[in-house]
């Protein structure tokens, strides 16, 4: 493809929190992988070689987890030294790719580092041309468009208007959103103002359509989700293993019925594991532990006589005592979790959280 690709990767995830107090949103774990190999996997699979991954807040987790090289895409940093926004990051990264040389001179696919989609970017990138679209930006279906941007375009794609975070009274006139992956050509990232933080969303593409540029908006089909919140985090490590996601990733081991197990982990033969699910490497699991349907156990887990997880997501080194229970939750790296304790929907613990033995979560 003949196309540069930059993910901003420069969020604080603060709808993520706690989550995201020690560790940046782009590597979060999804099934024991960090997200951006979801998005890396796509760009790859679209004939994209070459990537700048935009950072800011915690910049260092992301190099140090990703590389220079991953998934068959060579990557380059632009690192913010203070916080740019969305369209003061594109700028900053694209002048990594030289703006007025080879990289004024190519558009770019640019995606927000906080959604797991598999759209068709091929598809995305032909509609622009053929358009002669100065900008593309991908929109999604969602059933309430409030917390979003929403867009509202005619028949052929051009968009009319954008509306931020509608409230629910117009809500009602449009379902698609912005979904944070765009086609742009070079002169958009030309016209951000390179002295300040800029709004890409609030800002630039609004400016470009008030002054009558050809701005059009993509349906994507298939899936979309902003992983941006604990429950849509948890729903996304389910809709991948539902195999809702069309994606090349297969979570990592060796398949076990519809369990994937990972090298050295130790399962007792009283043990129990009931697909699908995600056993990550050096787990171990004692005997009458019971592994259920739509959980995740991270690296070097361990789980305690007769203890149970279920729709649960684990991140690594976590230690759950003998006779607890987890359900609909989500559990950071590095957790103690005492004998008999119950962990209940909607309870997020971060790193190195101790939960007493009995206790019960929430009260």
């Amino acid at each position: 493809m003949d196309a540069d690709a930059i993910v901003l990767a420069g969020g604080q995830g603060t709808r993520l929190r706690p989550l995201t107090l020690t560790r940046a949103k782009p590597v979060v774990p999804l099934l024991n992988r960090p997200f951006l190999h979801y998005q890396l996997a796509l760009l790859h699979r679209h004939g994209v070689e070459d990537a700048i991954l935009s950072c800011s807040y915690r910049a260092d987790d992301i190099e140090m987890v990703i590389g220079g090289h991953e998934l068959g895409i060579r990557l380059r940093y632009a690192v913010e030294r203070e916080p740019l926004g969305t369209g003061g990051g594109l700028r900053n990264a694209a002048a990594v790719l030289g703006l007025g040389g080879r990289g004024g001179d190519r558009r770019l696919i640019v995606m927000n580092g906080d959604a797991l989609t598999d759209a068709d970017l091929s598809a995305m990138v032909r509609f622009h041309a053929e358009r002669r679209a100065l900008v593309t930006i991908g929109l999604a279906v969602v059933d309430d468009p409030r917390p979003y941007g929403l867009v509202e375009i005619g028949g052929d794609g051009a968009i009319r208007r954008f509306v931020e975070k509608p409230p629910g009274a117009l809500a009602g006139a449009s379902h698609l959103v912005n979904a944070g992956v765009y086609v742009l050509e070079p002169a958009v990232v030309q016209s951000i103002p390179a002295d300040r933080p800029v709004s890409i969303e609030r800002e630039t593409f609004p400016a470009l359509l008030a002054a009558g540029l050809p701005c059009f908006g993509f349906r994507l089909d298939g899936y979309w989700r902003d992983i941006g919140t604990a429950d849509s985090y948890r729903q996304a490590q389910i809709d991948l293993l539902a195999g809702r996601v069309r994606t090349p990733l297969a979570p990592a081991g060796t398949p076990r019925g519809e369990c994937s197990i990972s090298p050295g982990a130790r399962i007792d033969p009283g043990a129990e594991l009931d697909g699908p699910c995600v056993v990550g490497s050096d787990v171990a699991l004692a005997r009458g532990a019971h592994v259920r349907p739509w959980s995740v156990v991270g690296a070097r887990g361990r789980i305690g006589e007769g203890a149970s997880v279920e729709r649960a997501m684990l991140w690594e080194d976590v230690t759950v005592g003998a006779g607890a229970t987890l359900k609909d939750c989500i559990v950071a790296n590095q957790v103690k979790i005492g004998a008999h304790a119950s962990l209940a929907a909607g309870v997020v613990l971060e790193q190195g959280a101790t939960v007493p033995a009995g206790a019960r979560l929430p009260p």
